[in-house]
Formats: C-alpha cells, sequence, structure tokens
C-alpha cells in the first residue's frame, strides 16, 4: 500500500500534477481576491490579486505564516508612512532621508533574523514606500491612501490563505515528518561509512549534506505553529531533534580520525574487539528499531561495551591506548546521540504530548532558539545599499521632473530590499527585467487588444485565465519563478486591474517604462554598492568562525556547546554553496571547518575541566587554550597559517601533567580533550610520547 502511494507521488510528480494543482489553487485565491475587491469598491484592486499570489506557497502552513508576517509588515510600514509624511510633507530632504533610513533599518533587522520571519521586517520597509513614494504630492490624502492599501492587501492575503489551506492542502507536518524520515536515514549511512574501518569515497558529500539538513529543518519549524494539522509537533521538540542530529559531524569525524590512527599503529589493520565492534555498530545504525524500548536496550548494551574496552587513562599510557580511549568515548556518544534521534522522531510524529521516553524530557527541558551566525558586515552593507538607493534614486527623480519617477524609486527600493538577501543580487534583479520586459509585451495585449471586448467578471477572469495557470505554474518551479513573478505583476497593473478600465495607453507606457527604469536602477546601484558578494561573504564567515574559536578558548564560564556546534554548522552550511560557486577547490575550506567544528568541540571540553580544577591544577590547560586563541585570532582567510609547533609541546606538556593527576575521571576528560584538540590542529604531527624526567 505504502508502495502504491508512494509509486502515485512519483508519477504525479513527473507529470506536473503538483505544479498543476498549484497553480489552480493560486488563480482561485487571485480571482476570489479580485471579486472581493470589486464588490466593495476599492480603488486599487490589483493590489489584493497580486498579494494572493506573493503570498502562494505549496504547503498550507507556509501560507499561513507568510500571510501573517506580510499583514504585520504591512501595517507597520503603513502605520510608519502616516507618521512621517504630514510633519515632513514641507522638508522634501527630511522626507527622503526618514524613508531611506526606514528602509535600511528594516533591511538591517531582516538580515540579522535569517528565517522566513525576516520578510515581515522587510515589507515593513518596503510598504512605507510604496505608499509613500505615488502619493507624495498629495499629502493630505495619505491616511485615506495606507486604509486603503492595509484593505486591499489584507483582502489579497485572507483569500490565499483561505485557498490554499481548504482545497487539497498541502501540510508543513507531513512534509516535514517525511524529511525527518529521510534524514535520519541519511545521518545514520553517514554514520555507518565514518565509523568503516574502509575509506568511503562519498563521504565529504554526505557531510555537507547533513549540515544543509540541519539547516533546512531549522527554516520548516518556523511555519510548525501555522500548520492547519492537528498533529503539528512542538517546535522545541525540532530543535531538539536539531540539536541531536548537529552531534553526528563531530562525533563521526572523531571515530573515523581515531579509526585511521589505529590502522596505522597497527599496521593497516585495527584490532580484533574493534572491528568486531564497529561491524556491531554498523549493523545496529544499518537496521534501526522501531519500538523505543529495544532501541534504547540495545543501544544501551553496545554503550556498555565501548565503556568495558576502554583504556584506563595513567600517566604511562601509550598514544595506541590514547587513541582507543577516544574511539571507545566517542563511538559510545555516537550511539547514545543516534538513539536520541530516533526517539525524538517517535516524540514528533506521536499524538501525545507526554515525553515518549524519559530521555526525550531530558532533551526536551529548556529548550531555546537555535543560534545562527550573524553577518553584521553584510546587513549593513545591504542597509546602506537601500539606503543610497532610496535617496540618490529620489534626488534624480527631484531633478529631471519626472511624474512616473516615483514609481522608479519605489521599486528600485523594493528590489534591493527583497535582494539584500542574496550573495549575488544581479542575478534575480535580470531575471525580474526579464519577467518585466514580458509582461509589459503581454499587458499591452491584454488591455489594448483584449479587455476591451470583456464584459463583466466572468469574462475577465476566463480572459486571465490561461496566462495565470501557465505562470502559476512556472511560480512552483524554483527555476522559473523569477520571470514568473515579475510577469504577474504586469498583469496585475493598474491600468489593467483598476475600478473602471482606462483605455490610456500612454499611461501605461509610462507606467512600463517606470518599471523598467527602476530595476535597471536597481541592478546600477547592486553592482556598485554590493559587488564585494559571494568572495567577501566567504572570508567573513570563516573569520568569524575564528573568532568564536579564539573568544571560546578564553572564555571564563561554562561553555555552550549546543549553540557552538548550531552556529558552525549553520555557517558550514553558508559555506557549502558559495564555495562550490566561487572555488574549484571548496572542499578543503569544508574540511577546514568541520574541523574547526571539532576544536571548538575540545576546546569546550577542555575549558570545562578548567574550570572545575583548582587554578594550580588547571593551569596547563590554560597555557594551551591561550595558545590555541593566540593562533586562531591571528589567521588569515586568505592564507592561514599552521599552528606554532610551541603549541604542540604545551599540549603534549598538558597531556603528561593531565594523565598524572590522581583522580581518574580528570585524567580521562583531561586526556579525552587533548587528544583531540591534538588530532585537529597537528594532523600530520607524530605519535605523543611522553617526555623522559
Amino acid at each position: 500500500m505504502e508502495r502504491r502511494a508512494m509509486n502515485a507521488a512519483r508519477w504525479g510528480d513527473r507529470f506536473g500534477v503538483p505544479a498543476a494543482l498549484f497553480s489552480v489553487k493560486c488563480l482561485a485565491a487571485a480571482m476570489l481576491a479580485l471579486y472581493v475587491a470589486f464588490s466593495i469598491g476599492l480603488e486599487r484592486p490589483y493590489w489584493a490579486f497580486l498579494t494572493s499570489y506573493i503570498v502562494a506557497q505549496p504547503m498550507a502552513g507556509a501560507v499561513i505564516s507568510k500571510a501573517v508576517f506580510r499583514a504585520v509588515g504591512t501595517l507597520v510600514g503603513a502605520m510608519f508612512a502616516v507618521a512621517i509624511v504630514p510633519p515632513l510633507v514641507n522638508a522634501p530632504e527630511l522626507l527622503v532621508l526618514a524613508m531611506g533610513g526606514w528602509l535600511a533599518l528594516c533591511v538591517f533587522v531582516s538580515l540579522m533574523d535569517r528565517t522566513p520571519r525576516s520578510y515581515m521586517f522587510v515589507l515593513a520597509g518596503y510598504t512605507a514606500c510604496l505608499i509613500v513614494f505615488p502619493d507624495v504630492d498629495t499629502p493630505q490624502t495619505i491616511f485615506t491612501v495606507a486604509s486603503l492599501r492595509v484593505q486591499e492587501i489584507v483582502i489579497g492575503i485572507a483569500c490565499g490563505s483561505l485557498v490554499h489551506s481548504v482545497i487539497l492542502p498541502g501540510s508543513v507536518t507531513a512534509t516535514l515528518l517525511a524529511r525527518v524520515e529521510g534524514m535520519l536515514r541519511d545521518a545514520e549511512r553517514w554514520s555507518r561509512d565514518a565509523i568503516a574501518t574502509q575509506p568511503v569515497a562519498s563521504l565529504d558529500a554526505e557531510r555537507r549534506r547533513l549540515a544543509q539538513d540541519v539547516t533546512e529543518l531549522h527554516q520548516m519549524a518556523v511555519h510548525l505553529p501555522f500548520d492547519i494539522s492537528r498533529l503539528a509537533p512542538r517546535v522545541r521538540t525540532v530543535r531538539a531533534l536539531q540539536d541531536q542530529l548537529s552531534m553526528l559531524l563531530p562525533l563521526g569525524a572523531a571515530v573515523e580520525d581515531r579509526l585511521a590512527q589505529l590502522k596505522a599503529a597497527y599496521g593497516g589493520t585495527v584490532p580484533t574487539q574493534v572491528e568486531t565492534l564497529i561491524a556491531d555498530v554498523r549493523e545496529w545504525l544499518e537496521s534501526p528499531v522501531v519500538d523505543n524500548a529495544s532501541r534504547a536496550s540495545l543501544a544501551q548494551a553496545l554503550i556498555d561495551r565501548c565503556a568495558a574496552l576502554e583504556p584506563a587513562a595513567t600517566p604511562d599510557m601509550a598514544w595506541a591506548d590514547m587513541m582507543r580511549l577516544s574511539l571507545y568515548a566517542r563511538l559510545a556518544t555516537l550511539i547514545a546521540v543516534h538513539r536520541d534521534c530516533r526517539d525524538l522522531a517517535d516524540q514528533m510524529a506521536t499524538h501525545s504530548r507526554a515525553a515518549v521516553t524519559p530521555r526525550v524530557a531530558q532533551l526536551l527541558e529548556g529548550r531555546r532558539n537555535r543560534e545562527l551566525h550573524r553577518d553584521y558586515a553584510r546587513a549593513a552593507r545591504g542597509a546602506f545599499s537601500a539606503f543610497v538607493t532610496v535617496v540618490l534614486g529620489c534626488a534624480i527623480w527631484i531633478w529631471s521632473g519626472w511624474k512616473d519617477g516615483g514609481t522608479a524609486v519605489m521599486l528600485a527600493g523594493v528590489f534591493l530590499a527583497l535582494f539584500a538577501a542574496v550573495d549575488n543580487p544581479l542575478a534575480p534583479l535580470k531575471g525580474f527585467m526579464i519577467g518585466t520586459i514580458a509582461a509589459s509585451a503581454l499587458g499591452a495585449l491584454y488591455g489594448y487588444a483584449i479587455m476591451p471586448r470583456l464584459d463583466g467578471f466572468a469574462m475577465l477572469a476566463l480572459a486571465y485565465a490561461p496566462a495565470l495557470l501557465l505562470l502559476g505554474a512556472m511560480m512552483a518551479s524554483p527555476r522559473w519563478a523569477g520571470i514568473a513573478l515579475p510577469t504577474l505583476l504586469g498583469l496585475g497593473s493598474p491600468v489593467l486591474l483598476s475600478s473602471r478600465y482606462v483605455s490610456a495607453f500612454g499611461s501605461y507606457v509610462n507606467g512600463a517604462v517606470a518599471q523598467i527604469v527602476g530595476i535597471w536602477f536597481a541592478i546600477i546601484m547592486a553592482g556598485l554598492l554590493q559587488s564585494a558578494g559571494v568572495e567577501g561573504a566567504i572570508r567573513r564567515t570563516l573569520r568569524a568562525g575564528w573568532t568564536d574559536i579564539a573568544n571560546r578558548a578564553t572564555l571564563m564560564r561554562p561553555p555552550d556547546l549546543r549553540g557552538w556546534i548550531n552556529r558552525m554548522l549553520d555557517r558550514i552550511a553558508l559555506l557549502a554553496p558559495r564555495l562550490a560557486a566561487t572555488r574549484a577547490d571548496s572542499g578543503k575550506p569544508l574540511y577546514d571547518a568541520l574541523r574547526d567544528l571539532r576544536t571548538g568541540v575540545a576546546i569546550g571540553e577542555l575549558r570545562q575541566l578548567r574550570l572545575d580544577l583548582p587554578m594550580q591544577e588547571g593551569a596547563p590547560l590554560a597555557a594551551v587554550l591561550g595558545g590555541v586563541s593566540r593562533h586562531y585570532r591571528g589567521l588569515d582567510p586568505d592564507g592561514p597559517a599552521q599552528a606554532d609547533p610551541a603549541l604542540l609541546d604545551d599540549i603534549d606538556s598538558a597531556i603528561s601533567d593531565i594523565s598524572a593527576h590522581p583522580r581518574p575521571p580528570v585524567r580521562r576528560e583531561g586526556v579525552l580533550g587533548l587528544v583531540s584538540l591534538r588530532r585537529n590542529l597537528f594532523p600530520d604531527a607524530h605519535a605523543y610520547r611522553r617526555a623522559i624526567a
């Protein structure tokens, strides 16, 4: 039964059934919004029409969340417009600066948010532009214009949300649960490959995919509170699953490295007991148990075997024994994390809010939002670009005296705000240029060849249907959406969809030219002000990770392991597409970022141990952490240097001191952290040998 359903879904995808259904629902929502706007006599019903397409999403929860964000953003932008125009109407310079500053502020905040919620902030910015610039010559009507604009947009939001939520709605929960199952299978396969005694060629690509999966999970979780499914899991459960998935990368990479070291120490093979344990763990990962009680029992048995095989940390411990200790400790944690991931997936799929296991209850306790990488320089650049575009555009508009120049400035500001989050905004802007030119031709055909022959709303809907169905299907494809949306904006022209038909071809041409000039101006400004693009973003992301490590090494408070791993995985997910687009050697920086992730984990372990020890006993660890901080603080993204050999001596000296500590737990934790740090920073160094007194 399940196989037939999957085959049917594949058949449907192959023949474009989901795209066709999405397009039909978009058409129904747009016509409903247009009919309501016409019926109540709104001045500019095209805003309701356009909004219904702008909020359209295949998943009902995503439509509702985007609708809420758009409604809030529209209301805030309208309130700002009403508040700012009356006091500054006689000071156009100050009004321009205020509008530019408002748009810049909204762009900055949206780039700092980095979730689907950021749409709300950028919308608040450019909604004010949409209200103020076209009607700046009639300031006495600004409140009426703003209130009508809010009404028109809310009608579009309501109609889009209603249609997409009622007619064969796509569930965020169903999509999320299906993706989680796929992510878990991918993660288990990656761990099986990582701990294999023979290297697996596709391992690096799988690592990058896992980082992308965690980021995708974070984005989908934003829509969960708006999902229509009664089984929607709590966001805190998704966040907990993200945390556990994040742990798999450093743990799997650590086990892989220790196995390689053991093979080198034992002449290309691993000890029989290690090989047997690895085989059993891989078999457990390959066939995950459905029942969580049986899963916990099998996992605990494997964890107990790891603990029983651990060699004791002693002053005369050999390097091979350190490798085995680290291998068993990391492998046991890896097993526990995979068990926790499956338990959390069960929690997401259950009807009950009660924790399915006591361990899940612990994982859900005190959940908070996921920590993300913040690129302040990029946000400031995007905000500055939006500000300069508005101010310079207004200056040219006022100087030229062009009546429709306000439309061009409005669109330029809107496009700079919309694409501020894109590394290379020129590509989507050029797509919008192509779509706008196509829309101008299509709009002229409709406005002056088809619409004069129409009589009544029914004929209007039938005439628009062929074009809207085609464009709606194109919107469902990321490849064509950048052209389809501006073409839809052309069909929603105020000349075509207004309270009464006006056959003013000159007005239509002026409006079309203003749109093209606005996009062209946005392309020029983006090229001038955001030319640093991808390479600059790569350097800032790498440097942010190194600065984070340098600060993390010297802080005198308990380490936040969860926050560190989340930030680094987010950076890796950001780096992967950027490196692939700009560099032939994209694999090495990503490998280095994964190594830095493991280094930060080891630093956290050593910092916690240092805080637990008296100052004198923790002095060797303080020296090591200080050296690590200096190394990462001095790295240059354009030519990162190797770590100072003196730091290797400090690490070996600390291993010697900690391994002689009278308390076994301190010896074990210290050796584990220092060995990890040594392998991450000096992977090609000779094996550790205890100094002879």
